[in-house]
């Protein structure tokens, strides 16, 4: 009965100053300022909710080798290579790949994680791993 009213107890909800209650004692969000977190929201979801941008992503993240652009093309059925080519460039851009282009003929272009990419598909797999776990309850 003890444990139970612990466990109660780290979970009740307490107002600090005039921001949003903590309902959990362990909350890394503590001291930061919703507006801004809802800025950087935005920025998250202009990043990978883009269309083809999670497509890119994952099969990277179960590999350490290097993607070649040609099996990207391969794997993204229904996306044309415009917007494959946006798709990386952005991620390039963003910092979230490396890209790395041969000389040779034909053309060689491959695409690895960068260690802020490697970070960003970690969390997304955590998001992933999430629905898959509450997507069956009731």
């Amino acid at each position: 009965m003890e444990t139970k009213a612990r466990s109660k107890k780290s979970t009740v909800s307490r107002r600090v100053g005039n921001v949003l209650p903590i309902f959990n004692e362990s909350c890394s969000f503590e001291g930061y300022d919703a507006e801004l977190l809802m800025n950087e929201t935005e920025k998250l979801r202009e990043l990978i909710t883009k269309r083809g941008t999670l497509e890119i992503l994952i099969p990277l993240c179960c590999t350490t080798d290097p993607v070649r652009y040609i099996k990207f093309k391969k794997s993204m059925k229904g996306f044309s290579s415009k917007t494959l080519a946006i798709r990386l460039k952005q991620l390039e851009k963003n910092g979230i790949l490396e890209r790395k282009a041969y000389n040779e003929i034909p053309p060689r272009v491959e695409y690895r994680l960068t260690s802020k990419g490697q970070e960003l598909v970690e969390s997304v797999i955590g998001l992933l791993q999430w629905m898959r776990k509450w997507s069956h309850a009731d």
